[in-house]
C-alpha cells in the first residue's frame, strides 16, 4: 500500500522554499522555515526517523548472534554436520529445524567464510573468520541487547521529500523508497539548505494497523509513542517462538482472512509448493476449508489445539496428502500477515492478502 501524493501540500512546500530562497539577500538569510512540514538536521523528529530506518540485524541472530549486524545472503552454513545454503530469510527456519531435531546433542553452526556483513547504517564489511565476526559483534551479542533501532513501526514508502539546491537554486523532489534511502537522507540532511516532507506520511505498526500523519509534530509523536511498544525479538534464537500465542488468536486470524496463500510447503529439503504456484487456502468457522489451485478445488478440515509454544494445526485435505499433518505453530506476524508452521523438518507457511 502506497500513500497518495498530496499535491496541495507539496505545492505549498515548494512555493514556500521558492519564496525563501529566490527572494533572499546576503543580509536576509534567517527566515524560519514552516515547522509543520520542514525537516531539520539533528532535530528530534529527524533522529527518530533515522532510528525507524536503521537496519534491524536481529532476524539472522541464529547465525551471527548479534542484532547490530546482518549477514549478507546467500551464505552457506553447516548445522550439526548438515550443509545448508541460506538464500533468503525463510531459510533461517531450516537451521532452527535441524537444531530442534534433538534436545540431547550439542548444536553447532559453522559459517563458510568469507562473508559480507551489513551494519545498522547499511555499510558493509568482508569478514573472514569467527574471531573477526565475534569482534564486530561484541557490543550487541546476547539476548535482547539494547539497540537504537525502532522496530515497532515502519514507514509506508514512498515518502517524498523536497529540498532547495543552493548550487542550482532549484527545487528538487525525490521519492524515498526504502529504509536505506531514508537513513542515508537523514544522515546527509545537514548538507541541504532546507527540506520539506510531503505529507501525509503513513505509518505501519507491528500489529498491522496504520496511521496517517499530517505534519512533523504528528510524525514525531507517533514514532515516540510507538517506541518499545512491541516485542522486538532481539534474541539469539530464531524468531519463530510463539510463547504468547493462543489457539483463539490463530483461529480468529485464519478465518478472518479469505485470501491466504500457501507461500511454502517444504518436505525433505524439497519445495512441494511455492508462492508462485498460486495455491489459495480459505478457512471456515465450521472447521472446514478449501484449497484452490488453477481450476482445481480441494476440500478438507482443520482443527487447532494446545497453547503457547505447543499449538498445533491439524490439516486433512482430500487430494493433497502432502499437506496433511499435525503442524506446530512457529510464528504469527500480524503486520506482514504471515504464519509459519513446522512438523519435524517440514515447513508450511501462509501469507495473507486481507
Amino acid at each position: 500500500m502506497k500513500p497518495q501524493i498530496n499535491k496541495r501540500n507539496i505545492l505549498l512546500g515548494l512555493t514556500f522554499l521558492v519564496l525563501v530562497f529566490s527572494c533572499r539577500t546576503e543580509d536576509d538569510l534567517s527566515i524560519d522555515p514552516d515547522t509543520a512540514i520542514t525537516l531539520k538536521a539533528n532535530s528530534t523528529v529527524a533522529n527518530l526517523m533515522a532510528r525507524v530506518a536503521t537496519l534491524d540485524g536481529s532476524e539472522d541472530n541464529i547465525i551471527d548472534k548479534a542484532s547490530c549486524l546482518k549477514v549478507q545472503l546467500p551464505v552457506t552454513v553447516t548445522v550439526n554436520g548438515l550443509v545448508r545454503d541460506i538464500n533468503d530469510k525463510d531459510d533461517y527456519g531450516d537451521i532452527k529445524n535441524i537444531i530442534d531435531l534433538s534436545n540431547s546433542d550439542v548444536d553447532t553452526i559453522v559459517i563458510s567464510y568469507p562473508i559480507t556483513v551489513i551494519f545498522t547504517d547499511f555499510t558493509t564489511m568482508v569478514v573472514n573468520s569467527d574471531s573477526e565476526l565475534t569482534t564486530l559483534s561484541l557490543n550487541c551479542a546476547g539476548e535482547n541487547e539494547e539497540d537504537d533501532d525502532i522496530e515497532c513501526l515502519d514507514f509506508i514508502y514512498p515518502v517524498t521529500i523536497s529540498f532547495f539546491n543552493e548550487k542550482t537554486e532549484a527545487i528538487n523532489s525525490i521519492p524515498i523508497n526504502n529504509d536505506k534511502e531514508m537513513y542515508n537522507f537523514i544522515e546527509d540532511l545537514n548538507t541541504y539548505a532546507a527540506a520539506t516532507i510531503n505529507f501525509p506520511v503513513t505509518i505501519l505498526f507491528a500489529d498491522g494497523n496504520t496511521q496517517t500523519t499530517a505534519n512533523v509534530d504528528e510524525l514525531e509523536a507517533t514514532i515516540a509513542q510507538a517506541d518499545n511498544t512491541c516485542d522486538e525479538d532481539d534474541d539469539i534464537d530464531f524468531n519463530d517462538d510463539c510463547d504468547s500465542c493462543s489457539t483463539n488468536e490463530l483461529q480468529t486470524l485464519l478465518v478472518s482472512c479469505d485470501e491466504w496463500e500457501i507461500e511454502r510447503l517444504k518436505r525433505n529439503n524439497n519445495y512441494l509448493i511455492e508462492k508462485e504456484d498460486d495455491y489459495e487456502i480459505e478457512f471456515f468457522n465450521d472447521g472446514t476449508l478449501k484449497v484452490v489451485h488453477e481450476t482445481n478445488t480441494y476440500n478438507g478440515t482443520w482443527v487447532t489445539s494446545g497453547s503457547g509454544a505447543n499449538i498445533t494445526l491439524v490439516l486433512n485435505i482430500t487430494g493433497l496428502p502432502e499437506m496433511n499433518d499435525s503442524w506446530n505453530l512457529q510464528k504469527i506476524d500480524k503486520k506482514k500477515e504471515h504464519i509459519e508452521f513446522r512438523s519435524g523438518t517440514a515447513q508450511l507457511h501462509f501469507k495473507g492478502d486481507c
